[in-house]
């Protein structure tokens, strides 16, 4: 048996997130139906983490074993063959028996898209914004978020993990062409926390907040006093990390 690692990107907007479940499509029940009809047999994947409905992806990684001798460049051709649009494979390589996806990940960058124009050909892969905003007080807010913290008042309450300490390394908002990008890297984060601090920090640009209660919402460790969540389809898992 080999162990192959496959990075791949997907337009979450039909599905029902990546993992399986009983009430929608899911880009993990596609990729291993794929995989069953090239083995003739079930297949298991086992991605990074999961990706919630209409989330997308630019980087998500998973593995899976395999005793089919095709080279990886090969199963990357046999996939996308066989894959709908939507997904697709980016890249495939062979690793350790030991490799694990979801276990081995030391850090992962989401990214976040806006725009302020209303755009069709977007409209299910970023979030639209009408109202004004001062980019400035948006870059000050994040500053805060760099760093080690209790994020319990940037997550939802019924986060499966008591341990809501996370570790941002870099914050920071890109425009690339007529979009708002907000670019997060870090050790790993918590249910919707992305979608929270992007919410909370479209209010700080709007006003309904300062960009110094940010701090403030960090030492409350309270969902109630941050802002909205934002949401989902302007998200994406950019890229995952792991030990070299």
């Amino acid at each position: 048996m080999r162990r192959l690692k496959c990075t791949i990107q997907y337009d979450g907007t039909g599905y029902a997130g990546y993992q399986v479940q009983p009430n929608g499509l899911t880009i993990q029940e596609v990729i291993e139906t794929t995989l069953a009809r090239m083995h003739k047999h079930p297949v298991k994947i086992i991605g990074s983490g999961r990706t919630d409905a209409r989330v997308h992806a630019y980087g998500q990684v998973i593995h899976f074993d395999t005793e089919l001798s095709i080279p990886p460049e090969n199963v990357v051709k046999a996939l996308n063959t066989l894959l709908p649009a939507d997904i697709r494979v980016r890249s495939c390589e062979e690793v350790k028996p030991a490799f694990e996806a979801r276990y081995d990940v030391i850090g992962k960058e989401y990214r976040y898209f806006v725009r302020r124009e209303e755009n069709a050909f977007r409209r299910n892969l970023s979030v639209h914004i009408p109202y004004p905003l001062d980019l400035e007080r948006i870059r000050q807010g994040m500053a805060h978020l760099v760093g080690t913290h209790d994020f319990s008042s940037f997550c939802v309450a019924k986060t499966e993990t008591d341990n809501r300490v996370r570790t941002i390394y870099e914050a920071e908002l890109m425009t690339v062409g007529d979009e708002l990008v907000f670019r997060f890297q870090g050790s790993g984060f918590l249910y919707n926390q992305i979608r929270i601090m992007v919410g909370t920090l479209l209010d700080v640009g709007r006003g309904r907040f300062a960009p110094e209660d940010i701090k403030k919402m960090l030492l409350a460790k309270d969902r109630n006093v941050a802002g909205v969540t934002a949401p989902p389809h302007g998200l994406y898992l950019w890229e995952v990390f792991y030990p070299e």
